[in-house]
């Protein structure tokens, strides 16, 4: 098991971004937090963008491209915003080939204004 940090995303204590294990990378829930480690954004578009942008630096710090995902799960506030989550999805997967995908709604996420939190697993090639 290797985990992996990525510089540019907010780190806490006791967390890592993502494990590698063996020929899959397990990529933690991503938030919508910018470097000082503050909410981006009050409305699901905003944090769905930020969320897959933290997302996409932890993949890339791996050395693995989003065509890599083979799951995505999606914990979220309001069900009702899934059409803004897929908007902006569609602007980071291979829309012709989607990994596979779960979406739950939750009462609240960790931090208060959170809407969304994202995992993935990825193949290793």
């Amino acid at each position: 098991m290797i985990a992996i940090n990525a510089p540019s995303v907010r780190t806490p204590r006791g967390y890592s971004h993502a494990v590698r294990a063996g020929g899959l990378l397990f990529v933690s829930g991503q938030i919508p937090l910018n470097e000082a480690g503050d909410v981006v954004g009050d409305d699901m578009e905003s944090q769905a963008r930020q969320a897959f942008q933290n997302l996409a630096t932890v993949l890339a710090t791996a050395g693995v491209i989003f065509d890599a995902v083979v799951k995505l799960n999606y914990f979220v506030i309001d069900i009702s915003q899934v059409p803004a989550i897929r908007a902006v999805r569609d602007g980071f997967i291979n829309t012709d080939n989607p990994p596979a995908s779960t979406l739950v709604e939750v009462s609240r996420l960790f931090l208060p204004g959170l809407l969304i939190e994202i995992e993935a697993v990825a193949e290793i090639t």
